[in-house]
């Protein structure tokens, strides 16, 4: 699943807030589908942020967010654009729609083919002349940050996962049972279709693909961050200590006291803080 070279490393240039330098050239907002290297046409979103450059040269110096949602989000869900908000404030920001969620095409399956869908927006952010790329994922697309970056050596300065499972058909929760029969389930899938805006794929996956805590030690030397609630729902502290012993000293833990599960869960401040992290990581 690996892609090729990344390409060249555009050169850095002093950045300030926008408020300091109004008027301040910066690349507009722009929507676009992205076709995934199995063909699968994505919904993405590409905003400059709140830092803008004081010369109108490409946003090399800043580093570009590619948020990658949980399940059952896509680049609308008012949790998306909260976290989108939030990251804005760092730096650039990439949101796009997995497949088989919002108005982007394919089916969804639960975390194996959507490497592709990251990967064309990791390569889309490169276009937009951005050097640091961080990837973000919530829940199922934090076991997607992983995997991507296990798979795609240096196409990123940094990783954060939040919420994310260490293995794979995890059923230990209620709500990951639930789960389960959404997805399994004929009647499950034709609710993810009408009523979640989420179409599932009807065959499991063959082969199974590297799981979260196998996709871990082979992020080294990118830095990594993972993020976890203390309270979530779906996936005990278990999961998060699993991936930080797989991570070594390369990777960061933080759980969180009182924190349930992925972008709902996540406060503004939570979501400052990664993103001051991810400014400083991403080298």
């Amino acid at each position: 699943m690996s892609n090729g070279p990344a390409g060249q490393v555009a050169r850095s240039t002093t950045v300030r807030p926008q408020c300091e330098t109004p008027g301040a050239g910066r690349p507009a907002p722009s929507r676009t589908f992205l076709q995934t290297a199995d063909g699968v046409r994505v919904d993405a979103l590409y905003e400059p942020g709140a830092v803008v450059y004081e010369t109108p040269p490409p946003p090399a110096g800043h580093p570009v967010f590619v948020v990658a949602h949980g399940f059952t989000g896509d680049v609308d869900k008012p949790h998306v654009r909260r976290v989108a908000t939030a990251l804005g404030r760092y730096g650039a920001v990439i949101t796009f729609s997995f497949r088989g969620h919002g108005a982007s095409g394919g089916r969804s399956t639960l975390g194996d083919r959507e490497v592709f869908d990251l990967a064309a927006a990791v390569a889309w952010a490169r276009e937009q002349g951005h050097a640091r790329v961080v990837t973000v994922g919530f829940s199922m697309g934090g076991s997607v940050v992983l995997r991507h970056a296990a798979l795609n050596a240096r196409q990123t300065g940094a990783v954060v996962s939040v919420s994310a499972p260490a293995r794979w058909y995890y059923r230990g929760t209620a709500p990951m049972r639930r789960v389960h029969w959404l997805v399994t389930r004929p009647e499950g899938r034709l609710l993810g279709r009408y009523g979640l805006r989420t179409r599932i794929h009807h065959r499991g996956w063959n082969p199974v693909p590297l799981s979260p805590v196998e996709a871990v030690p082979r992020i080294a030397p990118t830095p990594l961050l993972i993020v976890h609630g203390d309270r979530d729902g779906y996936f005990p502290v278990d999961h998060p200590h699993m991936l930080a012993e797989a991570a070594g000293d390369h990777g960061e833990l933080w759980l969180e006291p009182g924190m349930g599960h992925a972008e709902h869960a996540a406060t503004d401040a939570l979501l400052a803080r990664i993103g001051d992290w991810a400014a400083r990581a991403a080298g």
